[in-house]
């Protein structure tokens, strides 16, 4: 599904931002849900998934920690900011606004 990916690629960041609103969380476990939640018809490549935290992170919409796992590789967890609220805020009023824009343009009639 190239145009989904193409389509939802813009709001990575988005995305990342919503799921840590709920809880701390690290990579693949965010890959993973975002499959399962579109029944695998949106998977993040993992290089896109780590550029987008690095991004985040710079920018301080994100922070990360060191997970003390005793068992199995060490995880780095990722955890929404104050900021990072803020611009998931704007962002998703910013889709919200487009997405009443697109289906004026595109609706039948």
């Amino acid at each position: 599904m190239s145009i989904t990916s193409d389509l939802l690629r813009g709001h990575t960041d988005t995305i990342i931002l919503r799921l840590l609103l709920n809880r701390d969380s690290y990579g693949y476990e965010i890959n993973k849900y975002i499959s399962e939640k579109t029944d695998g018809a949106y998977e993040l490549k993992e290089a896109t998934l780590y550029s987008a935290f690095r991004r985040l992170e710079e920018n301080g919409s994100i922070s990360s920690y060191w997970g003390d796992e005793t068992t199995g590789a060490r995880r780095r967890y990722y955890s929404i900011t104050r900021q990072g609220r803020a611009v998931y805020e704007q962002n998703k009023t910013d889709w919200e606004e487009a997405k009443t824009i697109l289906d004026e343009l595109i609706k039948e009639g």
